[in-house]
């Protein structure tokens, strides 16, 4: 079956990990392990490359760009200016284009574009191994736009959705681990965001922030990669209250394989998923949460995040690689799906999502 994934950070790796995406996930393991390499935690128990995409079936994933910028002294990595954050996402474009040249992967930008690449995904007459995975370019924090004049920059260059925080302080919005909102420019920034027709990521936004938000953003939203608060207490997970205001909104939440955002008490770096049953049924709790306080199918999907910094060793435990997610179906027919709620969080909720975003944008 088809999947979207709505959230992974692959021009990160490219860029900044030295991940040649072109190789198999056991290749790009196997180079790492050889170097003996130890500058990243997760080296040589990555998990995404673009054959395992291919493999999976995975043909469409929302991709993203990411650089922080961050003061001296901050607890977080991160550039010590907007321009040389604003470089580092361009770095990432150019990898992405380059991937477009090759022929491996595509952007889609607008709905024809979009139901023409999903009419190529699901005929099965042409081998996976000859499309190119798609890509829809998304912002994780926004502190790289130098100004808002930037936002209409990349905007030229296909990105179309933007998620203002993300860890820490931001220019634009405080994220995980804060209390504060949006900032001045943050409101602005999502004004702007309206007039154009992009995408608002509800993601990372402290409490504060996501009551802004959605007050000032009118068009589409959706929280690429989030659990539930209920679940896995913490500021970084939607609350029950938030996930149905979303859900008022038509909005889609993405489940994320973060093993700390999966089970209770996990520490970020620390411990180990096979000590606290960090399996890929997790995930479908969290789900089927959502699905149970909705009342449907309608707003859960993949926003899985794998190799966004973590690999293996943060994963679920019976997870390989990212192809495995074609075993959600067993787990999802097991816990009393349907054929028609599998379809939903395998794609079609995010399509449909993402159809309406476009509607008048062709």
């Amino acid at each position: 079956m088809l999947i979207i994934d709505a959230h992974l950070d692959m021009a990160m790796n490219a860029v900044e990990w030295n991940r040649d995406y072109t190789c198999s996930v056991q290749e790009l393991r196997e180079r790492e392990i050889e170097k003996n390499l130890t500058d990243k935690r997760d080296r040589g128990k990555g998990t995404v490359s673009l054959p395992d995409l291919r493999r999976g079936n995975v043909g469409l994933v929302v991709a993203t760009q990411l650089a922080r910028v961050t003061q001296r002294g901050s607890a977080f990595d991160g550039w010590y200016s907007p321009a040389q954050a604003w470089a580092m996402t361009q770095a990432q474009v150019a990898w992405y284009q380059a991937m477009v040249d090759l022929g491996e992967m595509t952007q889609i930008s607008n709905a024809i574009e979009l139901n023409e690449h999903i009419a190529l995904w699901e005929n099965t007459a042409i081998s996976n191994d000859k499309k190119p995975v798609g890509f829809i370019l998304s912002l994780e924090g926004a502190d790289s736009l130098i100004d808002l004049s930037y936002l209409e920059k990349a905007y030229r260059y296909g990105l179309r959705a933007i998620g203002p925080a993300w860890y820490g302080s931001g220019r634009y919005a405080s994220g995980t681990g804060t209390t504060d909102g949006l900032t001045p420019a943050g409101k602005d920034l999502l004004r702007e965001m309206d007039g154009l027709g992009m995408i608002l990521d509800a993601t990372h936004l402290t409490d504060k922030g996501f009551d802004e938000a959605l007050a000032i953003f009118k068009g589409t939203i959706w929280a690429s990669h989030h659990n539930c608060r209920t679940l896995v207490p913490h500021q970084r997970q939607l609350s029950d209250e938030q996930i149905l205001r979303l859900a008022e909104r038509g909005a889609v939440i993405g489940g994320a394989l973060d093993a700390w955002m999966l089970a209770p008490g996990f520490l970020q770096r620390q411990s180990d998923p096979k000590e606290f049953g960090v399996t890929m049924s997790k995930l479908v709790d969290h789900w089927d949460h959502i699905c149970q306080l909705t009342g449907n199918s309608l707003h859960v999907a993949f926003g899985t995040d794998l190799d966004g910094m973590f690999g293996r060793e943060q994963s679920p435990y019976d997870l390989d690689t990212i192809s495995d997610l074609q075993l959600y179906q067993n787990l999802l027919h097991e816990r009393g799906y349907s054929e028609e709620d599998i379809e939903n969080i395998f794609h079609k909720n995010w399509l449909r999502c993402l159809q309406g975003a476009w509607q008048n944008n062709r």
